[in-house]
């Protein structure tokens, strides 16, 4: 998408392993990708199931 600028997400490892990539400077939408493969396919999150996903993420543990 035109105009996201990616960066590392916060939680990723720095092993190299699995990364993620996250684009939150967009208007309505957040985008998320794989780091290994950028062109592999974008996930478009709208800006409230986005926020609904990282706090369920957070209660369950899945992230810090």
């Amino acid at each position: 998408m035109a105009g996201a600028q990616w960066r590392k997400s916060t939680k990723s490892g720095n092993n190299g392993g699995s990364c993620v990539e996250v684009a939150d400077n967009l208007r309505d939408v957040v985008l998320v990708r794989d780091t290994k493969d950028r062109d592999g396919g974008t996930l478009t999150f709208g800006r409230n199931a986005w926020r609904g996903f990282v706090t369920l993420a957070k209660e369950i543990g899945a992230v810090g």
